[in-house]
């Protein structure tokens, strides 16, 4: 193990995330969501009309929208007020496209990266590394190899301007427009930064890709953007890190995600979210699924104060398949309304669903999902499974399972169990020799198991770690 290795892993973990840095803003939109506001930012960006057209569209649909309110069980959205929230800031860098050498950031966004264990992420394990900050990346990187082989990693905001033409073919187009929902609208308004990545027909990049995802500023909005298109017979797998520190004024982020898998192509999408309790995580995150591809979510949430995150897939194609996991941790205050929807539109395909939530401290965890069904999608099946874990009896967790079955030849499984930590099984580790804490700790780690194994062997550490903090009331 490298000395650089040893100390990312003696550092503390909420020492890592819960900092803030005093940093220089290059630019920085008024509070609030107008149409001068959209024009600022397009221009900033200098975008092509097309780009500004849409944003504009966005923003009327934003506008006629309700928030929504009626969802039952939903976490309470009240404090949310756009006209507070700063939905745009550049950090002060030299270049705008980002840089590709760590060492030309300004010293606190390289300082923050850098406690974030980004570098040396790099250099161990990644393909590829992409680093925002605020509104805008601000570092990125693609292995040489993998740029030989046709493979594209960069920011969104370069690709707008440097492949246009497949950007212009599949941004919130057809896989997540923004009638979709009013945070989905609002995205396609103010969305800044995040990741583009294409692989070409039949290339498999053998090692992940990663873009972390940093909002230091007080009172701002969040809004990156994830394009990814793999062609026929591609695989990739991308990874994303989220965080923020605390501050007393609420923070929104609303990410978006689209995903286009190619026919017999290969996506994996894992992602660990770590906001502070003053962020309201509502995103869009969906694929579409050409025949026999495949989809894999692998989500981890905590820390928010209240989280809106329904990751979907579309099966187009006979033959199409996909696998969510995700794990939803809420303590004292939060409210973790997490889950899937999948929508088999094609016969033979097949969706796999696994939920595990921990609520403690009078904290709420909620499997909110969806799996429709098509008439004529025969021989599909689906197979759900929802895990709750409780700490205390002031704590609830909650699974709304909605099924839309419109085809008779299919086979569709579901499965729910809550349960609290017994008294029992604490009482046999602690005579193994560990204390209360510990002995809690490793049922949890247990149970999130199938999860974490799913994980890169850092990321699988980092969220074990994180469970931990939250368990002890550290984070946020």
């Amino acid at each position: 193990m490298s000395s650089d290795q040893d100390h990312l892993q003696k550092t503390d973990t909420e020492e890592r995330f819960d900092f803030k840095k005093e940093s220089k803003a290059a630019f920085a939109a008024e509070k609030g969501l107008t149409e001068e506001t959209v024009h600022a930012i397009s221009e900033d960006k200098d975008e092509p009309e097309w780009m500004l057209e849409r944003r504009l569209r966005a923003l009327e649909q934003f506008q006629e929208m309700p928030m929504p309110t009626d969802w039952p069980g939903q976490p309470d959205l009240s404090e949310v007020d756009i006209d507070e929230i700063v939905p745009y800031i550049r950090p002060d860098v030299d270049v705008r496209a980002g840089v590709d050498d760590w060492t030309e950031l300004p010293d606190e966004i390289k300082d923050t990266f850098d406690k974030l264990g980004i570098p040396e992420a790099e250099k161990n394990a990644l393909s590829g590394v992409g680093a925002q900050y605020e509104s805008e990346v601000v570092y990125q990187n693609m292995q040489e190899r993998w740029e030989e082989k046709g493979v594209i990693f960069c920011n969104m905001d370069e690709a707008v301007q440097e492949h246009e033409e497949i950007v212009r073919e599949h941004f919130m187009t057809t896989c997540v427009p923004p009638s979709d929902n009013k945070f989905a609208a609002l995205h396609g308004a103010v969305w800044s930064g995040g990741s583009f990545v294409y692989v070409p027909e039949d290339v498999t990049v053998e090692m992940p890709v990663q873009a972390y995802f940093r909002m230091n500023s007080e009172g701002m909005g969040q809004f990156e953007h994830t394009l990814i298109v793999a062609e026929e017979g591609s695989e990739v797998h991308y990874i994303e890190g989220c965080s923020a520190p605390k501050y007393s004024a609420i923070n929104l982020h609303s990410g978006g995600v689209e995903v286009f898998v190619g026919e017999d192509a290969h996506v994996q999408y894992s992602t660990v979210q770590n906001w502070s309790k003053n962020t309201y995580n509502l995103n869009t995150k969906r694929a579409l699924v050409e025949k026999n591809g495949r989809m894999e979510w692998i989500s981890g949430s905590m820390g928010s104060k209240a989280t809106m995150l329904y990751p979907s897939s579309i099966l187009k194609g006979r033959g199409a398949s996909d696998n969510h996991i995700t794990i939803a941790f809420a303590g004292e205050g939060q409210n973790i309304d997490t889950g899937a929807k999948v929508y088999h539109n094609a016969p033979n395909t097949k969706s796999t669903i696994e939920s595990k939530s921990i609520s403690k401290d009078g904290g709420r965890t909620n499997y909110r999902g969806l799996v429709h069904i098509a008439d004529g999608a025969e021989n599909s099946s689906t197979a759900v499974e929802c895990d709750a874990l409780m700490f205390d009896n002031e704590s609830t967790s909650d699974t709304m399972p909605y099924m839309e079955i419109n085809e008779s030849k299919v086979d569709v499984a579901h499965e729910a169990t809550v349960g609290k930590i017994g008294d029992e099984d604490v009482f046999y580790l602690q005579s193994r020799g560990l204390d209360d804490d510990d002995a809690k700790q490793m049922i949890v780690s247990g149970f999130i198991e199938p999860i974490t194994e799913e994980l890169p062997i850092e990321y699988a550490v980092e969220l074990n770690r994180l469970v931990e903090l939250e368990m002890e009331g550290s984070l946020g």
